[in-house]
């Protein structure tokens, strides 16, 4: 079995994504053929040999540096290791130790067969870690050392593009030392003239629409701030410091201290005082931890006029492009079995906001992927034909994204091709691989045995790279033939609820689970319809890779409409017949209807990867047990009661256990008289207290409500007659863009739980999972919970699931020497599974909750709510927990799985 080293993480501003994409390839590759051996990269470009529990954080910063190793500090930080300064090598040996093992470049031979390259920008993509392996003699996916050295730049790809006379906007380069002597608007009225405006300025070698701006006016001060966001540094005035009270300024620096949004840590800072002369060559002083930089800045101001502050890994040139006016579109492009570029179905990219940037690029439902772009046959043959010509005069290997626009007259723009692309479940990369029929297990093949045959083709160890493709082709024609009995889950996603997004995000990620398994064969299963009729469709797995739900959705939509196939894909997919009549396992369909009767004779078990209503709610569950379908979580009764936060608390209060003060909010008593309906909340509940909906999770509409105005938006927000957001009231409740926001009849409002004077309080989240033991009685194992920090006033959908967001520490810091940290802990326990027994919990579940130490050492635990089908999305806190007791998340949904059917075995016996 080869052996594939994956390299993850990394030195630059995208190392999140790139730790996802690693956790998603490891999860993806083909267990019968590959054995995965995850090589994390840190920040400050150690090799490390990760042991396998810490690729399922959230967040690199979750888990390294641990959190043992963090400096004392007054506020809860979220940093990287360049933040921890200058270590000595004991020192960084011991905090490597907690996580893995380091590795030598010199070591990686006897470690891997191959190397997949999941990394990004500098450090990733430019060649370096290319050179190395080469080096080393390790054969890698992608591209070569020279085609990955021009893709990174994107400076050198615009030369590049007009020397070949490919088209491309017109350009100015700005570089730092002429900024510094520069006058802003004379600048800017010089790049007006020679460009026109709007004018598009980027940092040359980042990825993920990081340091991008659009300027559309000819204003220096604007210019002046886009120029500092492509080159990563920032200028804070005293006045803008003075506005700011103790939580803002604490939000300035957590800001200024993304590697995305802000400028990234260490940074240099440099006083100025309005009232002396600016000092030629005046030393910086250097930061690395956001606590040292804010105490710099209380005390710089109010004496300075303003700061100045700059990434130490900042860009040297700002790139600023004509705009182009047009609809943008993104296209992989792979080599065939004969070695030829072969342009993919390009997408075209429908977003909400003018820059399709980091949130809306990864955080699912915020931009729309059309595949293939809406455009009359002979354009998008154009734009396949230029991305196949671009592909070749950059010498790409293997595979690279190529971005670009078309504009109303067809004239076609490429830019920013990357040689490698975001490989998160739904990313372009394996979104059109799909549509040639080939799921992520079985497109991650193919690029391996390409990839080897192209370093053979340049010369890396001719003869073993000929040995070894022979074995792999042996190897993949041995798997096809075998006779495929694993048992047949159906895994059932989507449903009409606010949850639908991330429904299909957890869907997905135990199909793709499930179908990298030797034991289990996948069939994913869209639920759409509404609470009086379900309906249940067999999905392709081009559609079921589509963005978001709303998409499939239209899919289905289109299908049942009798719309055929656009006859691009067909061309493309006949294409590609080489690759695919290899690799693929299921051609690709239409979706189709199916019924319960169906599902029961194709599956074995169900698993529902629903959340909310339908599927929390018993109502499936209740279908399911009519045709004898095992399936996941709960029963049907304890299901009804645990949708229902209302009855949920009730239930527990009435058993003892601590919940909030709550109550239900109606419609009909808010249409009879506002004024009165708002008095009698504020009267049983004083501000600041939480409303929300009694039935719906991930945050959906969870809002701290501080004031009347608040309180009277939430209102008109949630009973509102139409679908679409109601502006005002949106405003009042800083709604973000595309936010979800269910109608409801009821809402739930609970008192806001807080510390009352404890002397550790935290909010925690647990995870279980039940069995029967030899007796066939019910078993609870309590996982050790996760304590979730909120930036914002509550946890937000982008803490949860946003690759590189939130941050979760398992297992939770109830205090810090390690036996006190147990005894509460184990009481903690102790609480979540009394929930679960009262509340007939099986299977397995999630349950959220806040938890007091008082100083004499007694522990409260403040129930929030239950869901007795938690999100399965990659990184979810629940696989944190499942990693320290020992499972992977496959072996965790196995688990799940053998649950559900032992149960149905148990009824019929009982019966």
């Amino acid at each position: 079995m080869m052996r594939i080293g994956i390299f993850f993480g990394g030195t630059s501003r995208e190392r999140e994504i790139s730790f996802a994409g690693g956790r998603t390839v490891f999860d993806n590759l083909d267990k019968g053929l590959f054995q995965p051996v995850p090589i994390f990269v840190d920040s400050q470009g150690h090799f490390i040999l990760l042991d396998w529990q810490y690729l399922y954080k959230g967040t690199i910063r979750d888990f390294y540096p641990p959190v043992a190793a963090l400096p004392p500090a007054r506020h809860p930080w979220q940093v990287y290791l360049e933040s921890l300064g200058e270590l000595s090598e004991e020192a960084l040996a011991e905090l490597i130790g907690h996580v893995g093992r380091q590795v030598q470049a010199s070591e990686l031979p006897k470690l891997m067969d191959f190397a997949f390259l999941a990394l990004h920008g500098p450090g990733g993509e430019d060649g370096a870690i290319q050179g190395l392996l080469e080096w080393v003699g390790i054969p890698y996916s992608g591209s070569g050392i020279l085609p990955s050295a021009f893709g990174i730049d994107k400076i050198a790809q615009k030369k590049l593009l007009k020397a070949t006379g490919l088209p491309t906007p017109d350009f100015y380069v700005l570089t730092a030392e002429d900024w510094a002597t520069a006058d802003p608007a004379a600048t800017l009225s010089m790049l007006g003239r020679e460009l026109g405006l709007p004018l598009v300025l980027k940092a040359p070698r980042q990825g993920s629409s990081i340091g991008i701006s659009i300027l559309k006016a000819e204003d220096p001060a604007l210019f002046s701030a886009a120029v500092d966001r492509a080159l990563f540094r920032r200028t804070l005035t005293a006045a803008e410091w003075e506005e700011l009270d103790e939580h803002g300024r604490l939000a300035w620096v957590r800001q200024l201290a993304d590697i995305r949004e802000g400028i990234g840590l260490p940074v240099t800072a440099t006083a100025h005082h309005a009232d002396l002369p600016a000092v030629p060559g005046a030393t910086a002083t250097i930061f690395a931890h956001p606590e040292a930089l804010l105490d710099f800045l209380m005390t710089a101001f109010p004496s300075a006029s303003a700061v100045v502050l700059a990434s130490t890994t900042g860009e040297t040139q700002v790139l600023v492009e004509s705009f182009v006016a047009g609809r943008e579109f993104s296209c992989i492009v792979v080599e065939d079995e004969n070695g030829q570029p072969l342009a993919l179905p390009p997408t075209e990219i429908v977003k909400g906001t003018e820059v399709f940037d980091y949130r809306a690029k990864y955080l699912p439902g915020l931009a729309r992927k059309v595949t293939p772009i809406d455009l009359p046959e002979a354009d998008i043959e154009r734009i396949r034909q230029q991305c196949q010509a671009m592909f070749r005069t950059f010498g790409f290997e293997v595979y690279a994204r190529l971005d670009g626009f078309i504009q109303a007259d067809g004239t076609i723009f490429l830019n920013d091709p990357n040689t490698t692309s975001g490989m998160l479940p739904a990313s372009f990369f394996f979104h059109q691989a799909a549509e040639i029929g080939l799921n992520p297990s079985q497109f991650l093949t193919y690029l391996i045995r390409t990839s080897l045959a192209a370093r053979r083709r340049g010369g890396l160890k001719p003869v073993q790279l000929t040995a070894q493709l022979g074995q792999l082709d042996a190897a993949i024609a041995a798997r096809q033939q075998v006779q495929d009995d694993r048992l047949r889950v159906a895994v059932i996603m989507g449903g009409y609820s606010s949850e639908r997004h991330i429904s299909v995000e957890s869907g997905r990620n135990i199909y793709e689970k499930l179908s990298s398994s030797v034991k289990y064969r996948p069939m994913p299963i869209f639920l759409a319809g509404n609470s009086e009729e379900f309906r249940l469709y067999e999905l392709p797995i081009n559609v079921m890779l589509k963005d978001n739900a709303d998409d499939i959705r239209e899919k289905i939509e289109q299908a049942e409409a009798g719309h055929a196939a656009h006859p691009v894909l067909a061309r493309i997919r006949q294409e590609a017949a080489g690759i695919t009549g290899t690799y693929a396992g299921q051609p690709v369909a239409a979706p189709r209807r199916i019924s319960f009767e169906e599902l029961a004779e194709r599956a074995d078990e169900v698993f529902i990867a629903l959340h909310g209503r339908p599927g929390e709610d018993g109502a499936l569950q209740q279908e399911l047990e009519k045709f004898g379908l095992p399936y996941n979580g709960s029963g049907a009764a304890s299901s009804a009661v645990t949708i229902n936060k209302f009855e949920t608390n009730r239930r527990l209060r009435e058993a003892g256990l601590r919940v909030a003060n709550h109550r239900l909010a109606y419609r009909l008593e808010w249409n009879a008289d506002a004024e009165a309906f708002y008095r009698s909340l504020e009267d049983e509940f004083p501000y600041p207290f939480i409303a929300k909906p009694a039935d719906d999770g991930c945050s959906s509409a969870v809002k701290k409500i501080k004031n009347r105005a608040e309180l009277a938006a939430f209102s008109e927000q949630i009973f509102r007659q139409q679908e679409d957001l109601l502006a005002g009231p949106a405003e009042v409740l800083h709604l973000g863009f595309k936010e979800e926001f269910p109608q409801k009849e009821a809402f739930l409002v609970e008192t806001l739980i807080g510390p009352d004077g404890a002397a550790k309080f935290l909010e925690v989240t647990g995870g279980l999972l039940t069995s029967y033991d030899t007796t066939g009685q019910l078993q609870i194992e309590v996982f050790e919970a996760s304590e979730a920090l909120a930036t914002g006033e509550v946890l937000s959908l982008e803490e949860k699931f946003l690759a590189g967001e939130g941050q979760n520490i398992t297992p939770a810091r109830y205090a810090t020497d390690a036996a006190e940290r147990q005894r509460i802990s184990d009481e903690v326990k102790r609480t979540l599974r009394q929930v679960a027994e009262i509340l007939h919990i099986e299977g397995y579940a999630r349950i959220d909750a806040f938890v007091r130490v008082r100083q004499s050492g007694a522990v409260e635990v403040l129930i929030i709510e239950v869901n007795s089908l938690p999100g399965m999305t990659p990184a979810t806190c629940i696989f944190h927990q499942t990693a320290l007791a020992g499972y992977t998340p496959y072996q965790f949904i196995d688990r799940i799985l053998d649950f559900g059917k032992a149960r149905a075995e148990k009824i019929i016996t009982s019966n």
